[in-house]
C-alpha cells in the first residue's frame, strides 16, 4: 500500500500496518516558508484597501495559514475587521471553523460534498451577481481551474491567493522510486490525502516517460482518495478513483480502505 503523506508520514506508516498492510509511505512534497508568501501579502495590502467585495476559504489549513503570514505585517484585529467588511464564503466545515475561532460569519457556508460545483451553485442561488464584483479565493497548493473559470464566466474579477506552495521534496529519489513502482504494477493500493500529492506524482511519472503506463498500471490498482477534491484532481488526470472514506480523516481513510480492498481490488483485475 502507498501513500505520499509528507507531513504525518510516520502516523500514515503506522496506520498502514495496523490494518494489515505493508506500507510504503514516500514524502511527496514540502512547504514553502510563510516569509516567502509573497502573493498572501499583497491580497492582505488590498483587503486593508478595501478591494474586494468576496473571499472565498477554500481549505481550514489554508486559511489558517494565511492568517498567519498576514499576522507577520499586520495586527490580527486589523485583518479580520478588513476580512468582516467582505462577502465571507467557506467551502465546508474547515474553514468555517477557522472563520468562528476568529469571530467572523460567512454569507455562505458551502453544503457537502463541497465541491467546487457546489460552491457555484450556492452563489448562483444566493441572487447576487458576481458581474464586476472582485473576488479573492484562498487556494491550497493546486489552482481550481474550473472553479476560476466558472466566477470568472458569470463576471467576477478573480484574484487568486495561493497559500502553501508546495514545492517537490529536495531528494526526490524516494518518490520517483514510489512511482516506479506504481508503473511497474508493483501495488496494490495506493492513498492520496491531497491534491498536490497527485500532481507531483503526475510529474516524477512524466520525468520518468511514464504518465500513460502509470494511468495504465493505476487501472489495476486500488486508487483511494480521502475526499472529493482529491477525486477531482485524480479525474482531472485521467486517473481512477476507486473508493472514498465515510469521511475526510486520515485513520477512517485507511481503515475503510483496507477493509474493502481486498474486495475492490479482485473486481478491479477481473475486469481488466
Amino acid at each position: 500500500m502507498i501513500a505520499f503523506e509528507s507531513r504525518m508520514a510516520e502516523e500514515m506508516t503506522a496506520l498502514i500496518a495496523r490494518h494489515g498492510g505493508r506500507p510504503i509511505v514516500t514524502p511527496s512534497m514540502r512547504e514553502v516558508p510563510l516569509e516567502r508568501h509573497a502573493a498572501v501579502l499583497e491580497f492582505g495590502e488590498r483587503l486593508l484597501a478595501g478591494a474586494f467585495g468576496m473571499v472565498i476559504l477554500l481549505t481550514g489549513s489554508g486559511a489558517r495559514v494565511m492568517l498567519k503570514v498576514l499576522d507577520t505585517r499586520w495586527p490580527r484585529t486589523q485583518t479580520l475587521a478588513a476580512l468582516g467588511q467582505t462577502m465571507l464564503v467557506v467551502r465546508g466545515p474547515k474553514p468555517l471553523a477557522v472563520l468562528r475561532e476568529n469571530a467572523l460569519q460567512p454569507a455562505v457556508a458551502v453544503p457537502e460534498p463541497n465541491t467546487w460545483r457546489d460552491l457555484v451553485k450556492a452563489l448562483d442561488e444566493l441572487g447576487r451577481p458576481l458581474r464586476g464584483l472582485h473576488v479573492a479565493v484562498q487556494e491550497y497548493g493546486v489552482a481550481n481551474l474550473e472553479l476560476l473559470q466558472a466566477l470568472e464566466a458569470r463576471g467576477a474579477i478573480v484574484t487568486r491567493v495561493p497559500v502553501y506552495q508546495w514545492m517537490l521534496p529536495e531528494d526526490t529519489g524516494p518518490l520517483r522510486k514510489a512511482v516506479r513502482t506504481l508503473m511497474e504494477g508493483e501495488a496494490d493500493v495506493v492513498l492520496f490525502t491531497n491534491a498536490v500529492q497527485v500532481e507531483h506524482v503526475m510529474q516524477m511519472a512524466g520525468q520518468e516517460g511514464g504518465a500513460d503506463r502509470l494511468r495504465e498500471a493505476m487501472s489495476r490498482t486500488v486508487v483511494s482518495a480521502i475526499g472529493p477534491i482529491v477525486a477531482e484532481r485524480l479525474r482531472a488526470h485521467g486517473l481512477p478513483v476507486d473508493f472514498e472514506p465515510s469521511h475526510a480523516k486520515m485513520g477512517i481513510h485507511v481503515k475503510e480502505t483496507g477493509e474493502r480492498a481486498a474486495e475492490m481490488l479482485v473486481n478491479k483485475r477481473g475486469r481488466s
